[in-house]
């Protein structure tokens, strides 16, 4: 099989490899991407040689600049919208308590043998005697067809060298929606423990790849199935699992959060909305109780699960500024769309919107997405029931301005009126206003609510002061 490379960067890659009588190849994504015909930017060259050198020669021939990175033996540069990376083939060995190998030059066949899966070991000649000729020694193109992600050498050698090999395994196999090998699979669940050599960053930037993806359950399943999600996340995998007392059962929690994931996924590409979905239950194992009159109850999990968010990020090594409030205030908040099915008050509303601000509309996708049944009817009633709740919503904030709501009297406003300083008094008066405008005791504005500034300054004795130069 030969590819046609009919880009000029390829040609270019040639000749120089030639005049510098070496050989390159295209080798990993960028060829398993062109074989799948998916849109890939990243192309990695591989040299029987000197890397450094003829990224430099051909970076000069395309007047472009490039970066070194020596110790790594690695260079790169950016040419019409594709990232051109150039390494020297090598191979590798590994020690136990280490993924980082010890490195030497090696042949094509070398670095083939290093790559993580058979599927990325695929190669591209760019030798003019064959050039676009497919190299591939371990049945990768089969397996791309077959949709298998499988290791080119023994599974418990290409783990153990480099565990977070078995991640990566469960990434591709979201990202392209394949199956993993049943013997590379069978390594990942044994060599599990190995897990803890690698960074927490590199682990988490995984993860990221599998929430991005279409259906990101599939990734989740995987971890679990294999016993790396309770090395990674145990406060998710806690929710695997149905218990049943006096005939009756609660719902199977990690499957519905696997559910209400992948719903999310199906309406937003927003990684932190899908962040959101995956612990918006993580509340429910250490609230869970079981009452003879009521079966089983999880009061106070949207609470409780908040609260874990913040150390959930600082473990996973995930940012720990907007983005984390962001996810902590849609756990904290996700219940509450729903309790206002039964009795959808304005005030509720007002208070649901004050709360919630610019990520209401992101809170109504995932309480939306949060509606799962094994019954269609069931779903349609709680859908519909929930689509009133959301009308509602749109109605108050026309209505009131509430959304983002900035009070019409402010802390400064009060202080200058009664000539006081910064004191308990100012944010009772403050607060005062804010529940009646909540309320709906008063609307939304200047006059009203000045009104009500001079009605509460009264009843706690505070009066304006004298005016001396009149």
């Amino acid at each position: 099989m030969r590819a046609p490379l009919r880009s000029r960067i390829f040609k270019i890659i040639s000749e120089e490899a030639e005049l510098n009588n070496v050989r390159a190849f295209v080798i990993g994504g960028y060829v398993r991407d062109f074989l799948l015909k998916r849109p890939s930017t990243d192309v990695d060259i591989v040299v029987e040689g000197s890397g450094l050198e003829l990224a430099e020669n051909v970076a000069k021939k395309l007047s472009v600049g490039v970066t070194q990175f020596k110790k790594f033996g690695t260079a790169m540069f950016r040419y019409r919208g594709m990232d051109i990376e150039f390494v020297g083939a090598r191979k590798e060995s590994y020690t136990s308590d280490s993924r980082k190998p010890a490195v030497e030059n090696g042949t094509l066949e070398d670095d083939q043998k290093r790559r993580d899966f058979t599927i990325n070991a695929l190669a591209f000649s760019l030798q003019k005697e064959d050039y676009g000729s497919l190299i591939d020694p371990f049945g990768g193109l089969d397996d791309l067809r077959d949709k298998i992600i499988k290791t080119p050498l023994d599974p418990r050698k290409t783990f153990t060298d480099d565990p977070l090999r078995m991640i990566r395994a469960i990434r591709f196999a979201t990202q392209l929606q394949f199956t993993i090998h049943r013997d590379s699979f069978a390594s990942i669940k044994q060599h599990a423990d190995r897990l803890h050599i690698v960074s927490q960053e590199r682990i988490t930037a995984e993860l990221q790849k599998i929430m991005a993806s279409e259906k990101p359950s599939l990734g989740f399943y995987l971890l679990e199935e294999s016993g790396l999600l309770q090395k990674i996340l145990p406060e998710l995998s806690a929710l695997k699992g149905a218990e049943t007392m006096e005939g009756k059962g609660h719902k199977e929690n990690f499957s519905h959060t696997m559910e209400v994931l992948d719903n999310v996924a199906k309406e937003s590409n927003n990684l932190w909305l899908r962040w959101a979905a995956l612990l918006h239950d993580i509340g429910k194992p250490a609230t869970k109780h079981f009452d003879k009159k009521t079966g089983w109850t999880f009061h106070g999990h949207d609470f409780v699960g908040s609260k874990m968010v913040p150390s959930v990020f600082r473990k996973l090594k995930l940012p720990l500024g907007e983005e984390m409030r962001y996810v902590r205030k849609l756990v904290k908040l996700h219940l509450r769309p729903i309790a206002l099915v039964d009795e959808v008050s304005d005030s509720g509303v007002r208070r649901l919107l004050f709360d919630a601000g610019d990520t209401i509309d992101d809170l109504m996708l995932l309480c939306r997405a949060d509606i799962t049944s094994k019954n269609p009817a069931t779903v349609r009633r709680h859908i519909g029931n929930f689509g009133r709740v959301s009308q509602r919503l749109i109605e108050v904030e026309e209505k009131d301005a509430i959304r983002n709501f900035q009070p019409p009297v402010s802390g400064e406003k009060i202080m200058e009126t009664y000539g006081l300083p910064p004191c308990r008094e100012v944010g009772l008066i403050k607060d005062y206003i804010k529940e009646a405008i909540l309320d709906g005791k008063i609307g939304n504005n200047a006059e009203e609510a000045l009104a009500l500034m001079e009605e509460r300054a009264r009843e706690l004795g505070i009066s304006k002061p004298v005016d001396k130069d009149k």
